[in-house]
């Protein structure tokens, strides 16, 4: 995609897209059935995404994708964030 793409979405969002990219890439071999890789999942997204997450809402991602079975994505782990109480 175009450079200048990205650095548009950088300035908007504040989001490094380098740290985006690198996340993805370790997310495609990731066991999304081990709580630990969740939570460390989970704890990337929100540094990246520069939001603090409780610990009873981070409980409630990993269970949502560990114990429910949830299919695990950017949108999934930015709703939970978004709605967080």
């Amino acid at each position: 995609m175009d450079q200048q793409f990205f650095k548009n979405i950088e300035k908007k969002t504040g989001v490094n897209m380098k740290d985006v990219f690198e996340l993805a890439n370790s997310l495609q071999n990731a066991n999304f059935s081990d709580e630990k890789t969740v939570r460390q999942v989970v704890k990337r997204v929100a540094q990246i995404a520069n939001r603090k997450v409780p610990k009873e809402l981070e409980d409630q991602i990993v269970k949502a994708i560990v114990h429910n079975g949830k299919q695990i994505d950017f949108n999934t782990i930015a709703n939970m964030l978004n709605n967080k109480k």
